[in-house]
């Protein structure tokens, strides 16, 4: 899978992975895939959350590389 953007975010709390990940996909269009990187365990909850209230895709996570298509 092509990841257009990554947003590193690791060694930042909660919410602020969230915060960066959001203000970094507004310019990309839809259909974008983005990878964010988080060792925040409240990311686990807030990533998917941030999808479902903002109309992205959640595609996974691997460890501490969250997977997202921006909708």
């Amino acid at each position: 899978m092509k990841i257009d953007l990554e947003v590193d975010a690791l060694g930042l709390l909660c919410p602020l992975p969230v915060l960066r990940v959001k203000k970094r996909m507004q310019p990309l269009p839809s259909g974008a895939v983005v990878r964010l990187l988080a060792d925040d365990p409240a990311a686990h909850v807030d990533v998917p959350h941030f999808c479902a209230e903002a109309g992205h895709a959640f595609l996974g996570v691997d460890g501490t590389a969250f997977t997202l298509r921006k909708g």
